[in-house]
Formats: structure tokens, sequence, C-alpha cells
């Protein structure tokens, strides 16, 4: 670092190459943002994944129909949870649908994220 805000960095970015640039107070890096999102859809998926295991213990996850059961009630609470429904489409936004898919170990995961799919296609959740 070179004196005030100003920071000099070089090597491969996810942009491109860059020798000797500098970053001038107030810019954006796209690595502290990346794991900031990388944190972010991980959480978030976190916070999914226990919905549906405790989803889990009021139907059966052996079946089409309790699998249904469970991701229908997760999406109602989902949008019934403004601010979490905030956090997944931020998540969504920032690394798809497939990244967040990746979190998830679920038998009911292939609804939700079909739901998922459905909301980054038409720009919204629909009940």
């Amino acid at each position: 670092m070179t004196g005030g805000n100003t920071y000099n960095q070089s090597g491969n970015f996810g942009i491109g190459q860059m020798s000797g640039g500098k970053i001038e107070a107030g810019a954006k890096v796209a690595g502290v943002l990346n794991e900031a999102e990388q944190r972010n859809l991980a959480e978030t998926a976190a916070e999914i994944q226990q919905l549906l295991e405790q989803l889990e213990k009021s139907y059966p996850t052996n079946t089409t129909a309790g699998k249904m059961a469970i991701a229908t009630e997760a999406i109602k609470q989902i949008e019934n949870n403004p601010t979490l429904l905030a956090r997944i489409w931020s998540a969504i936004s920032a690394g798809g649908v497939s990244a967040f898919e990746a979190y998830l170990n679920h038998p009911a995961a292939s609804f939700v994220i079909g739901a998922l799919q459905d909301w980054q296609e038409t720009g919204e959740p629909k009940s």
C-alpha cells in the first residue's frame, strides 16, 4: 500500500491481466465481493437446509408427496419472511441457483430448487 487510500496490485484477476495497476479509494474489489457473496450464499443455504430438516419432522421424506409437502411448506415460510426472501434473492442473483443447490442436501431440495429456478427465470417469487 502506498500513501492514502491507494493500493498497488498486480497479477491475474477475474477480469483479466493487470500489472502495476492501482485501486483507488471507493473502488469495489471483486475478490472481496465474491467472498462476501459466497458467505451469504452458504449462510442462506444453511438456513434453508435447517428449515427443510425441521419440516421433515412433520412430513415423510420417503415419498414424493412428502417431499413436495416439505418443499411447499418451506416455500410458504420463505415467502412469508421478507428478510429471508431478500437474502435468498440476493444469493440467487449473485451465484445462481446451481451454486445455491450445491449447498442443499435434502430429499426435498430438488422441489425447492425448482421454485428458485422459477423465481430466477420470472424475476420474482410466486405463491
